[in-house]
């Protein structure tokens, strides 16, 4: 559906941002309102704590929709043939404009309640990797056929553009089999964890934290200390991958990767919060096939894209804001990386990699026992001067730890790689989390050479391309000092020569 309103006119919000706004208050307020009357019961009468909860709940809510109510009358955008503009602010008013040719991302997220009133948050964004919110805007809400005008509006440049050769329309879809890589990712004990908490925290709000506790010691306590932490610890673990199976269900549900005419590619995905994210293929400038320890075992990879105005901030602050496909099986990721790039091959999966020398290897080993030392030094001191019980731990941490840490800093050596193909550099390093990147050579702005003193020792060297898309920095670690720069400047040449001395 395409928006009647002239090009030039003035909109407004959607209207019923107001009674969004106070609905979604009125659940805060049901939320925080529980554990406070529990606690104001406590001291006073129920009754009159209940009516002092809800009082303040109702306060809030009118504050709150009055508010919004000021921001939507204060708040206006219009489309211009050369730019976007949008006024808002209620004591301070703000005029701001971004020019059409600078918008590169508009995306799209909609929670459970906009849906419900088919109403749409959207983003506006150029691209630039500022600290503040200069280079964005942001329309919260909007009607949801309002969005996809806006969205195909600004974004829409095919009629500047000659169409490439390549795959149109759906590059990937969800497969249920997929779920199975979700308990395995780090996020499965975290949440596993966070329940325990939640558990205690709840109890305590009904001050019954000590009889939870007591009950589950009562429950378990003719089983020695060892078989109690096991169960505690496949408690945990069983929590969280049902945790972790229902948050890649939420994120990643009618999960649809696709190119649009214009060559935009498009993410949508979401079960409860609908998210649609659209990436432009010129600012594309490769991908990164991103392989956790656990979804390595199980020969899974996922996906993300390396494209300018996909901020690092934003990256940190929102999971999956640049990932084009989730975790899937390794041979299909690298067919979408392959569609995506408009290759016949995915540079990830066709390039052959070097091997990095042994000296790195080393280096590795030394890095993993350094870190065991770091926890067990503590140990040993206080196990010598107050308990010696803190010596048994030590040793059998010792025990466990070592071969643990030289058994990921030897996979950490073995996936040191860098290689080149026809149009990509690619890199390969980590082992906790192991990652593939190819870069197009084209899109390398410079070469950062650091050497440590240890490294000049070992005739080491860390090579780093930088570029304006993605982390703005990948880096080929720890490779031989000649082979190293006689690879950057056969990666691109001309770009590194004044700066070396060919030696015979």
């Amino acid at each position: 559906m395409t928006s009647t309103a002239p090009e030039s006119e003035w909109k407004r919000l959607d209207r019923r941002t107001v009674t969004v706004t106070a609905l979604r208050m009125m659940g805060v307020a049901v939320v925080a309102g529980v554990p406070i009357g529990i606690g104001v019961g406590r001291a006073l009468a129920p009754g009159p704590a209940v009516a002092i909860v809800v009082s303040a709940g109702v306060v809030l809510t009118l504050v709150a929709a009055g508010v919004d109510h000021l921001r939507w009358r204060r708040t206006r955008y219009r489309v211009l043939p050369e730019r976007f503009e949008l006024r808002q602010g209620i004591v301070v008013r703000k005029r701001r404009s971004l020019n059409r040719d600078r918008i590169r991302t508009v995306d799209i997220t909609a929670s459970v309640l906009l849906r419900l009133f088919g109403l749409a948050h959207v983003k506006i964004g150029t691209g630039e990797q500022a600290e503040d919110n200069e280079s964005s805007l942001s329309l919260n809400p909007i009607s949801r056929a309002d969005a996809e005008w806006l969205r195909r509006e600004l974004l829409d440049r095919a009629a500047l553009r000659e169409p490439e050769p390549g795959q149109d329309g759906v590059l990937s879809t969800l497969h249920l089999p997929w779920v199975r890589y979700a308990p395995v990712s780090f996020v499965t004990p975290a949440l596993g964890a966070a329940a325990f908490g939640v558990v205690l925290q709840v109890a305590e709000w009904f001050g019954l934290q000590s009889d939870v506790v007591s009950w589950v010691l009562d429950l378990l306590s003719e089983l020695s200390l060892i078989a109690v932490v096991l169960v505690l610890v496949a408690i945990g673990i069983l929590v969280g991958a049902i945790g972790a199976v229902a948050l890649f269900v939420e994120m990643w549900w009618q999960y649809r990767l696709e190119r649009e005419p214009g060559g935009t590619l498009r993410v949508r995905r979401g079960l409860l919060t609908t998210r649609s994210i659209s990436v432009e293929e010129r600012r594309l400038r490769g991908v990164e096939l991103v392989e956790p320890l656990g979804n390595r075992l199980l020969g899974a990879a996922r996906l993300d894209a390396v494209a300018t105005g996909l901020a690092q901030r934003e990256q940190d602050k929102k999971a999956a804001h640049n990932t084009l496909q989730p975790a899937a099986p390794r041979e299909h990721a690298d067919r979408v990386a392959a569609a995506v790039l408009r290759e016949p091959v995915s540079p990830t999966a066709v390039a052959r990699l070097r091997p990095h020398p042994r000296a790195a290897r080393g280096r590795r080993v030394r890095w993993a026992l350094a870190a065991v030392a770091a926890v067990l030094t503590p140990l040993v001191v206080v196990g010598l001067t107050v308990t010696p019980v803190l010596l048994h731990v030590a040793w059998v941490g010792a025990v466990v730890l070592v071969p643990v840490a030289v058994a990921l800093a030897l996979d950490a050596y073995r996936n040191l790689g860098h290689g080149l193909t026809d149009g990509y550099l690619v890199f390969r390093h980590g082992t906790v989390r192991r990652g593939t990147v190819a870069l197009q050579r084209s899109g390398v702005i410079g070469w950062a050479v650091r050497q440590s003193f240890f490294q000049r020792r070992r005739g080491l060297l860390t090579l780093t391309a930088t570029t304006a898309a993605g982390s703005q920095a990948y880096s080929a670690h720890d490779v031989d000092e000649s082979e190293g720069l006689a690879f950057a400047e056969e990666a691109v040449p001309g770009l590194l020569t004044p700066f070396l001395e060919r030696v015979d």
